[in-house]
Parts: structure tokens; C-alpha cells; sequence
């Protein structure tokens, strides 16, 4: 059964050596996730879910970065998984639709820091649990996309996966059970981020929490069904209908996906970003301004248009799914970072002006090769009457055009500095990279808080 195999591999991972190539690639994801973290620690629902746990917190030895104080596993990966995705800054598996850092990397750390595990250990759970997640992710897809959001559905898996590496290290059995019961936990619907709700971002936390809680269960001796995900009322047959499951083990524990991963470059909805490279692009090469803008018109991926086609964004996350706002913002500004969705930028008149001059179309090639191409053509038509055109086949950020270590560094220091002040920020990032010799307990994230930000 595919699960058997999938607990063999999380076994087998725990036991062995990470090649230097995938260890580097599992510290950039957990310096990327800690730089989503920050930020989301400030807004809701993050700031909501301290308030609504304040009873539970205190307790334990598992951190809240950003919050000064610590809780039992679960809470903090439910509270830590939802905080890194609410700003949109977290990573991406393009091939699954999937935001693999998020309730992963916060169900490990938890997990982690209640063991006293190595930051070895760490790593490598991170890697087992990226690894298991993506490929059942990519399975399903695009079909499974429609309803459901990935993120809080293969997330379960890949935290359970990642916890089940930390609680019992190199047992099959132990990973196979907290992978079996994550499956039957696994959920996150696509309306929960066609309004402005905060459940989109919850996802994540409630996929850390299952995998957390699973995995724990499995410790204990509880048990799950060994064919979850292939059985006939299983995962795949409800939430898909017609998963490929024939290649999803191909290759495990030889080719790594931690290793193909996107980290975003744009802090807003990932299917947005090949559009605002490509105009981007334009304005850039022939230096275009606002004022000789006569029209904007994108070609993408159907599923761009489903997810970001909010036509007149009034608040700061319906604006994040908006292709309208974002490609506008770039244009207007060069960028799109944290202050795109400032209330004083949601009221600005210029942008809302250059936003009436944005058309976008489903494109019939680019929809047929989603998800694994994330593409858009951008035509930018001049009040002179030229016509400048750019087509973005990947975004930046993906395996095609990575960030580089410094571009992900920069990133950090950027996003984590007004959370946790200047010093602690570079003094956090030198000590991510060294993880792999010391432990996550070491780290001292649950020292790291607003004050001390503002007393540096």
C-alpha cells in the first residue's frame, strides 16, 4: 500500500545522512518560513488565536515566536502554522498547487523543541515531511484543486510525516499510523478564501495540528488505515476522484522535491506573480510610467482568474487575491511587499485609476498546463499606440530562476527586523543556517517578541 511505503521512506530518512545539497535546501525553507512567520505574528488571525488560547499559553517548551512564550506542541503548531500564512509570503510546491512550509516546518519545530531534538533531527523531519506531502499533492492534482484547499489537505500528511520523524525516529510503523489518521483529518475548502475571512490561513495551522496530534496518537499505539489514501471510500476516491497514483513513490528517497521548491518573491497570492514578473518586465525595459499606460491585459492559467480574479479588493487580503490590485501596485510602485496593503495604499486614487485599466483572460494553452507551468502573457498598450508584450513561462522564485541565498537572506531580514529588531534578526538568520550543530531549543525563539524589538 502507498502509505506502507511512504512510513518505510520517513523511516529510512530519519536513519540516514541528508546529502549536502538537499540539508542546504531544508535550512532555505526554514529560514523562508521563519521569514513568513514574523510578519504573520502581527495581524489576525494569529494575534486572534493568542487571545482565544491565553489559558493554555505558558505551558510546555514548544515557542511562539514573536509572542515571548511557549505552549504544548499542538497549540503552537496550530498557532505558528496559521501565522506563517497570513501574509502570503510562504513557500510554494507548484507542481501540487501547495504551501508545503507552513504546516510542516511549524508542526517539526514544535515538535522538535518538545523532543530536544538536533537540529539535524529537524532537518530531516522537514525534509521526510516536504517530501511525502508534495508527491501526494501533485497526485491529486488539478482535479482536487476545484474544492479543496492543498495546504490544509497534503499538509496533514506532511506534518504528520515530519512528527511521526521526531516522536519516533526510524519506526515505519509509528510514521505509517500518523499518517493513516492525519488522512481522515485532512480538509481546507477552496470558499474559505473567496471572501475575507480568516480561514484560508487556518489551514495551515489545523494541517500542522492533525500532524502533530497524529503523530502523537501513533507514539501511543493509536491506529489508522493502512490504505487511506488508495481505498475505495479512502482520501484519493473523495477528494479527487481520479488520483494518478501510479508514479508517486518514483524515485523517493532519491530525488528530492525540498529541492524544486518556489519561495515567493511577491507577498500576495502565488497566482498572481507570472503576471507582475512579466509586467514588471515591460516597464522595466522601456522605462513605462503610469501616465503612458492606456491599457493592461494578462493571459493566464484558468485558476489564476478563480482564485485572484477579485475585481475591486476592499480590504488587505481580498486585495492579495486580486490580479487587478497587485499587477496595478507593481506597476505603480515596482513592487509588491508588506506595504502594498496599507490602508493608505487601498485608498490610493492613482492606483485604483491604473486598476479600471487591467483586463485579464483565462488562457486555453497556459490552463491546460497548469499546475506544473504557472504562466502569463502581458500586453501593455501605450496612449501613443505601442503595443509592448512579455510572457512570463515561470515566476521568479521557481525552480527556474531561484532566489538566491542572499535574495532569501535579504527576504528575511526584511520581513523579520520590525517583529524581532534588527540584532536578533541577523543574529536568528546566522544561527538557521548553523542548525545542523546545534538544537532548535538553542534557537531561543520564545525570548523573541514586539518589545524587544522595540527596546533594540
Amino acid at each position: 500500500m502507498i502509505l506502507e511505503q511512504f512510513a518505510s521512506y520517513v523511516a529510512d530518512e530519519a536513519r540516514r545522512d541528508l546529502s549536502p545539497e538537499t540539508k542546504h535546501a531544508a535550512k532555505r525553507v526554514l529560514i523562508d518560513w521563519f521569514s513568513a512567520l514574523f510578519p504573520g505574528t502581527r495581524v489576525s488571525p494569529a494575534t486572534n488565536l493568542v487571545r482565544a488560547h491565553a489559558a493554555e499559553l505558558g505551558t510546555g517548551t514548544s515557542s511562539l515566536p514573536g509572542f515571548a512564550t511557549t505552549a504544548h506542541a499542538a497549540l503552537a503548531a496550530w498557532i505558528n502554522g496559521s501565522a506563517s500564512h497570513a501574509v502570503e509570503f510562504d513557500d510554494i510546491f507548484r507542481d501540487a498547487v501547495y504551501h508545503p512550509g507552513c504546516p510542516v516546518i511549524a508542526a517539526a519545530l514544535a515538535l522538535a523543541e518538545q523532543q530536544n531534538a538536533t537540529g539535524e533531527a529537524l532537518l530531516k523531519a522537514i525534509t521526510a515531511g516536504y517530501e511525502v506531502s508534495t508527491r501526494i499533492g501533485a497526485a491529486i492534482q488539478p482535479a482536487h484543486y476545484r474544492y479543496f484547499h492543498t495546504t490544509g489537505t497534503a499538509g496533514s500528511f506532511g506534518s504528520a510525516a515530519a512528527s511521526a520523524a521526531l516522536m519516533d525516529a526510524g519506526s515505519a510503523p509509528v510514521a505509517l499510523h500518523a499518517l493513516a489518521t492525519s488522512a481522515t483529518f485532512a480538509s481546507g475548502l477552496q470558499q474559505a478564501f473567496r471572501s475575507d475571512a480568516m480561514t484560508k490561513a487556518l489551514h495551515a495551522g489545523h494541517a500542522a495540528w492533525v500532524g502533530v496530534m497524529s503523530a502523537q496518537g501513533a507514539a501511543a499505539g493509536v491506529t489508522g488505515v493502512a490504505d487511506m489514501l488508495e481505498g475505495d471510500a479512502g482520501f484519493g476516491a473523495a477528494m479527487c476522484g481520479s488520483p494518478d497514483w501510479s508514479g508517486v513513490t518514483d524515485g523517493l528517497g532519491e530525488r528530492y522535491n525540498i529541492e524544486r521548491i518556489t519561495q515567493k518573491n511577491h507577498g500576495c497570492c502565488g497566482h498572481t506573480f507570472a503576471a507582475i514578473d512579466a509586467a514588471l518586465a515591460i516597464v522595466d525595459e522601456h522605462k513605462v510610467t503610469p501616465r503612458d499606460i492606456r491599457s493592461i491585459t494578462v493571459r493566464t492559467y484558468r485558476a489564476a482568474l478563480d482564485v485572484a480574479g477579485i475585481r475591486e479588493p476592499r480590504s488587505a487580503f481580498e486585495a492579495k487575491f486580486s490580479l487587478y490590485y497587485v499587477l496595478a501596485h507593481a506597476v505603480l510602485y515596482g513592487a509588491v511587499r508588506l506595504n502594498a496593503f496599507s490602508a493608505a495604499r487601498l485608498e490610493d486614487r492613482a492606483l485604483r485609476e491604473l486598476m479600471t485599466k487591467v483586463h485579464v483572460e483565462a488562457d486555453a494553452e497556459l490552463t491546460e498546463k497548469f499546475p506544473r507551468m504557472r504562466a502569463a502573457r502581458v500586453e501593455i498598450a501605450l496612449e501613443d499606440g505601442t503595443k509592448l508584450q512579455h510572457f512570463a513561462p515561470y515566476r521568479r522564485g521557481d525552480p527556474e530562476a531561484p532566489l538566491t541565498d542572499a535574495e532569501l537572506e535579504g527576504k528575511f531580514i526584511e520581513l523579520s527586523e520590525p517583529v524581532i529588531g534588527s540584532r536578533a534578526a541577523k543574529d536568528l538568520l546566522a544561527a538557521l543556517w548553523r542548525i545542523d550543530s546545534s538544537t532548535p531549543r538553542e534557537l531561543g525563539l520564545a525570548r523573541l517578541s514586539a518589545a524587544q524589538a522595540a527596546a533594540a
